[in-house]
């Protein structure tokens, strides 16, 4: 019977790691829509601009008030009502980064407003403009502050991105299902399924713990 199970085991694991793949995948497209998009926020939201401050606040308040599943569901689903048809793959990279950059633009205004007030006005009175400050003096002290939450945040994409499976998108997680819906082995394929979750989220900590190791150096 163990013998039965290995053999399993050893046939789904191919098609794990294409699942797998396919999550590391869509977890680093919707990273980068994150933190281009949280940037924009994070700036529109420390800005004197109350426009540009009230629809990254309205942009923020909706994706963090409003869960990931039903985000999928508008654009997979929603979407072609309005006559706009999109892939699965694209409206799960489409709904990982939206939902990401609202919490990375939260992340970036926390660390921009970490800064001390005078770093802006010694930047100012050197003559620089807002921008140039912005650009040469807060950023860089900001995002040495926002590293950790930010691994945090991409962590925890990682995990969420499981949820794209139910728009038929073949991550790992649906991956599993489809084995075990041949296979019957439900235990055992989830555990294997946790398991490459596990080594994933260990590797990208790994990698978060380095990036502010470096940071930290550079002081």
């Amino acid at each position: 019977m163990l013998a039965d199970k290995i053999e399993i085991l050893k046939e789904s694991l191919p098609f794990l790691l294409k699942g797998a793949f396919m999550t590391i995948e869509l977890t680093t497209f919707a990273v980068v829509i994150g933190i281009i998009l949280g940037t924009l926020l994070g700036l529109a939201r420390v800005s004197h601009n109350k426009l540009l401050n009230g629809i990254a606040k309205a942009y923020i308040e909706f994706f963090r008030g409003t869960p990931l599943l039903v985000q999928l569901f508008l654009l997979y689903f929603g979407l072609p009502n309005l006559g706009i048809d999109i892939s699965a793959y694209l409206a799960a990279i489409l709904g990982l980064g939206l939902n990401s950059g609202a919490y990375v633009g939260e992340v970036v205004r926390s660390g921009i407003n970490s800064i001390d007030k005078g770093q802006m006005e010694a930047a100012r009175s050197v003559g620089m403009s807002y921008p140039q400050a912005m650009q040469y003096v807060i950023l860089p002290q900001a995002i040495k502050r926002v590293i950790p939450p930010l691994g945090n945040e991409f962590i925890a994409l990682l995990k969420d991105s499981s949820l794209v499976s139910v728009i038929a998108v073949k991550d790992l997680t649906r991956q599993g299902r489809l084995i075990i819906s041949r296979t019957y082995e439900s235990f055992l394929i989830f555990a294997a399924v946790a398991v490459l979750y596990f080594v994933m989220t260990f590797i990208m900590t790994r990698v978060v713990n380095y990036a502010e190791r470096r940071l930290s150096v550079s002081d």
